[in-house]
């Protein structure tokens, strides 16, 4: 009984193993409670076997280990019978979109040890890290992929040089762990959502879940726990990080998050989690000493309270991850006025305290290539008459809605996704984009596929071929901001010249060197950054117009060192630049953005 009792102290819930037995414990404030075994081939239910101790209300038991093996198992409390919500893995071979009730989830009980070899954390730091967002599912399901296990963790890691070659670092997932993707049978409209929708599906999972085993439909063999550590011990031998997305319920317990993210961290070497939904006691998890060194990303810590005044943390884990940037980026690159002082703001904010998510597109609303497609949503194949999914995107069609022809429109919305990805990489801040936008992927207008698992939410890798060009670019932008450290400081710009080199860390100009226009009709300025603020960068200077009118602007860049001269290093513009004759005063084309470099 002590023995039992101290392994229970250890790991409180579910099944572990001690010594020769194992340990079963099970929460219940009902009596009639116990353990169903069934045989792991057939599913038929086995033996029955009732908790003999109880400490408050867990139940625990311990059986023989050869009495466990080559079964599954759930419990049983008053004749109903109840899935571990501590599970580790479930049995069978799943089927994604399934209507699977509680009975169907059977647990495993596993023993066996993995073998990580020499995996450790990559351990990038923010200003490094260029992230893309994926549904695991969704990312290779479609027959285009050409991978061999379509829309699982294993087709991710065939796809891991694919990413490698765009440039990203960092991988953020929807969610990985075992969700059902079907409605509850006591829902009254079960059968009629069936009928009318018959693929309708939880596709994205934020729901409560079995938050300790791995989903069983995204392994494309029985061992579902193994091929998920494969995929992230595979990132981390191409020094590439996994974060991983974690809804919970409000009323979720602040000790039950934490016990789920020390064990994915801790277990399968998860590198961070972006925390979805409203969390109590955020500042708990922020806070936690085993999480310390784990990225941690919500859509807003209270760092006042977790910092003293100009304290810097040791590890900068956490990171604030919401749509403020995402937004105000969205109505300045459509032409909205007003905007111009809080897009610069974003662009340059890297606190001390905490990293900076930003986005333009996500895995909610419209894609890169929609937003510039679409004025309103098109959900209908939804089946909620169009009203779910946010009715403010501020997208702009260029023209024309949705598909067209017209070459014109087609040219517009390819320059606007261009200034989109410039904008964000030259941001200060973390970039993000979601999977498929860096080369036109498109959900038909659909901002809130949450329920489509079908050809709206798998990625068509066709278009990659078909936009080779908007992929290079994007490539091409992600190696320039690796290579180019002002664009990724490790402070965050003062406007001010605190080295004494003789120019600011970043200064602003407008049709006049060092007058910038804050005016709310305008749209347009130059901002310029020194290379003394950036390994690598000394001696350079580097110079971004931003026009989104749609007008041209002359930009009247600063006057370089001697022997220094300004040179167009990249734009989003087919047209070509011209510069008037007195000095450097550079015309730009309307709606685009131009890099230059003074050296």
């Amino acid at each position: 009984m002590y023995q039992m009792e101290q392994a229970l102290l250890k790991q409180p819930f579910g099944v572990n193993k001690s010594g020769d037995q194992v340990l079963f414990s099970f929460v219940s404030d009902k009596q009639d409670c116990g353990i169903v075994l069934y045989d792991i081939n057939t599913g038929k239910e086995k033996a029955r076997y009732p908790f003999q101790n109880q400490l408050g209300n867990v139940f625990y038991q311990a059986l023989d280990e050869k009495a466990v093996e080559s079964v599954a198992y759930s419990f049983y409390e008053e004749g109903r019978i109840v899935a571990d919500k501590y599970a580790v893995e479930f049995a069978g071979k799943d089927t994604f979109g399934e209507y699977k009730n509680e009975e169907a989830f059977k647990a495993l009980i596993k023993t066996g040890e993995y073998d990580w070899e020499d995996d450790s954390f990559p351990g990038l730091t923010y200003e490094e890290s260029i992230v893309y967002g994926m549904h695991v599912r969704g990312f290779t399901k479609h027959a285009s992929s050409e991978v061999k296990a379509k829309g699982t963790f294993a087709g991710v890691v065939e796809k891991i040089p694919y990413l490698k070659e765009l440039g990203i670092t960092t991988v953020e997932l929807q969610p990985i762990y075992e969700f059902n993707e079907r409605p509850k049978a006591s829902e009254e409209n079960t059968e009629k959502v069936m009928k009318c929708i018959p693929d309708k599906v939880n596709y994205w999972g934020y729901q409560d879940a079995f938050y300790y085993a791995p989903k069983r439909a995204f392994s494309s063999k029985t061992d579902a726990v193994s091929e998920c550590k494969d995929m992230i011990k595979a990132f981390h031998k191409n020094r590439m990080e996994v974060i991983m997305q974690v809804y919970f319920k409000p009323e979720t317990p602040v000790s039950d998050v934490i016990s789920v993210l020390r064990y994915w961290h801790m277990v399968y070497h998860v590198d961070g989690f972006h925390l979805i939904g409203e969390i109590s006691r955020i500042k708990d998890i922020a806070k936690d000493a085993f999480l310390a060194a784990c990225k941690l990303w919500y859509h807003q810590f209270p760092v006042g309270e977790l910092y003293a005044a100009h304290e810097k943390p040791v590890q900068r884990n956490l990171a604030t991850y919401n749509d403020g940037y995402m937004y105000d980026m969205r109505r300045f690159l459509k032409g909205d006025e007003g905007m111009l002082y809080e897009v610069m703001k974003h662009m340059r904010i890297n606190p001390a305290t905490n990293g900076v998510i930003n986005y333009i597109t996500n895995y909610y609303g419209f894609t890169m290539a929609d937003l510039f497609s679409y004025d309103r949503k098109y959900n209908e194949a939804n089946g909620e008459d169009n009203k779910d999914g946010v009715d403010y995107n501020f997208s702009w069609n260029c023209g024309a809605e949705g598909t067209t022809r017209k070459k014109q429109v087609v040219a517009l919305r390819e320059k606007q996704v261009k200034n989109a990805f410039t904008m964000l990489m030259l941001s200060q801040g973390t970039p993000f984009f979601f999977m498929g936008d860096e080369f036109g992927n498109s959900q038909k207008g659909n901002n809130n596929p949450y329920c489509q698992d079908n050809d709206i939410t798998w990625l068509n890798w066709k278009d990659l071929k078909k936009n080779q060009k908007m992929f290079a670019f994007v490539k091409d932008l992600i190696a320039f901001r690796k290579d180019t450290g002002v664009f990724h400081l490790e402070k965050e710009c003062m406007i001010m010249d605190y080295k004494s080199c003789g120019c600011p860390d970043i200064s602003y100009h407008g049709e006049e060197a060092w007058k910038p226009s804050w005016e709310h009709y305008s749209r347009q300025i130059g901002f310029m950054l020194c290379g003394e603020y950036a390994k690598g960068c000394e001696g350079r200077y580097y110079y971004v117009a931003v026009n989104m009118h749609w007008e041209e602007h002359e930009f009247a860049l600063p006057k370089l060192p001697k022997k220094k001269a300004w040179k167009q290093l990249m734009t989003t513009s087919d047209k070509e630049l011209s510069a008037e004759s007195q000095g450097d005063v550079y015309v730009i084309d309307k709606r685009s953005v131009v890099v230059f470099v003074g050296d």
